[in-house]
């Protein structure tokens, strides 16, 4: 068996917290682990199975892999990275043709989100081990979830008989999904299939045959790097952008459904988070910093400063660093459309946070003026960031901890805690951590300009491409 976890999307409904550049996918949500890294031990511990292909944007790559290596659990791992996204039809078909590509056609690929919650582990094992069986006798099969409640956020998958597929229905109102609640025979669409990489290109060659022929493209004018694997770009450019659901489940004959009773969410909103964390008396979901009086059935969640609530009952309250959402509850959805307008508004809000995490480590903001800025840069021991050069901006740079190897021009030296040197513009420079603890430092950036894209990159041991910020 062939894990595949599509780790793309930016899980909008769960802003302020998850950004462009910080999704859904790499936040821990339910525990001390990330979603993707909890899907990543829950295909390990599945018996007979490969090590993991991971599908994730080139702009997440980095913070994908060290999410992983993390976990000191894989020796192996491969990650795919779509130069953009084409949403999850040409992902899966990506990498099944990569599959195909190494000989493995009969392998059965279990695609699996990296997103969503899924507590019942063991029930979840026999799922996949039936959906294996029939994987290998030709169909193609998703796994429904038994519903129990009137879900209008799913989609739903009506069933015949044993393991028959009538039919695929869109999200419904309060009122249809009620009545699919008391029929009985309908399941939530997961978003999770099992089928052999043969299977799903002969289907997918007779239902989508655009995309068949651009991702095999891509994958044969892929190219690796490292644990990476790059699909070709300008093959991409002409596949049509389509969900796996449009493109096949909806018009295969060959579709069947696994019946899974797992413990699932899809975590797609503040109120799916709520409704799966842990609660006080009180019905509240808390973490972080927070105080209430009188609060009842909320989700109140601090990163960086204390909050305090009085009164309040069905609320969801989220600080970050830089944004609160305050909404009732039963919006949650609604918090879609303040990242569209963010969006539209050119705000970085829908971007990024003040953190931002690069594989050499990671920089904060922690002052921005018309022509200063503050940032706290921790680099990991060993790492260094590119040699570069800055146009318009000077950088003074301050040790708090650890030590620092800095090239300034033709000029090599160490800093120590409380020492400090300065980087005129124009001047080409690398900092690095040659110790065996992160390098914690100040950076104060004075210039005229002071945006990520003013680098010019000479060199850079991640592969970064001079379009890359940071």
């Amino acid at each position: 068996m062939q894990p595949v976890i599509l780790a793309g999307g930016t899980g909008s409904r769960l802003w302020p917290l998850s950004r462009e550049l910080y999704p859904k996918q790499v936040i821990s949500l339910t525990g001390e682990l990330s979603l993707l890294q909890t899907t990543v031990q829950r295909v390990a511990a599945l018996e007979g199975a490969s090590a993991p292909i991971i599908v994730v944007g080139e702009e997440h790559r980095f913070m994908t892999k060290n999410q992983i290596e993390d976990l000191q659990i894989a020796d192996a791992f491969h990650i795919l990275l779509e130069p953009f996204g084409k949403n999850t039809a040409p992902a899966i078909c990506g990498a099944a043709a990569y599959v195909l590509n190494q000989g493995r056609g009969e392998d059965v690929l279990l695609v699996l989100p990296a997103d969503h919650l899924i507590i019942k582990t063991e029930a979840f094992a026999r799922a996949v081990k039936e959906a294996a069986v029939l994987a290998r006798q030709g169909r193609i099969v998703t796994f429904g979830i038994v519903p129990d409640h009137p879900e209008t956020g799913y989609g739903y998958i009506a069933r015949g008989q044993g393991s028959e597929v009538t039919g695929f229905v869109e999200k419904p109102d309060q009122a249809l999904a009620e009545q699919y609640l008391a029929l009985g025979n309908y399941l939530w669409n997961s978003g999770m299939f099992a089928f052999t990489a043969e299977v799903l290109f002969e289907e997918m060659a007779l239902h989508a045959p655009e995309i068949v022929a651009s991702m095999t493209e891509a994958v044969h004018r892929g190219r690796p790097d490292g644990v990476f694997f790059r699909f070709d770009g300008a093959a991409m450019t002409s596949c049509p952008s389509d969900s796996i659901d449009y493109a096949l489940m909806e018009k295969t004959s060959r579709a069947a459904v696994v019946e899974a009773d797992i413990g699932w969410s899809d975590i797609g909103s503040w109120r799916a988070l709520w409704e799966v964390a842990d609660k006080d008396g009180n019905g509240n979901a808390v973490r972080g910093d927070v105080l209430l009086e009188d609060v009842h059935n909320s989700l109140i969640r601090s990163e960086h400063t204390l909050v305090a609530a009085v009164g309040l009952r069905d609320t969801m309250v989220v600080e970050t660093a830089d944004a609160v959402l305050v909404a009732p509850m039963d919006r949650s959805q609604d918090v879609k459309s303040i990242v569209t307008r963010l969006k539209k508004e050119k705000r970085g809000e829908f971007h990024v946070h003040r953190t931002v995490h690069r594989p050499w480590g990671s920089y904060t903001t922690l002052e921005v003026y018309d022509r200063f800025q503050i940032k706290r840069i921790t680099v990991k021991p060993g790492e260094r960031l590119s040699l570069q050069m800055h146009h318009h901006r000077h950088e003074h740079w301050v040790v708090v901890s650890g030590t620092a190897k800095v090239q300034k021009g033709d000029e090599t030296i160490l800093l120590k805690e409380d020492e400090a040197t300065y980087i005129p513009s124009c001047t080409v420079h690398r900092l690095e951590n040659p110790g065996v603890i992160p390098l914690e430092l100040i950076e104060v950036q004075i210039g005229s300009y002071l945006g990520e894209d003013d680098i010019v990159r000479f060199d850079d041991q991640y592969g970064r491409q001079q379009k890359e910020q940071g």
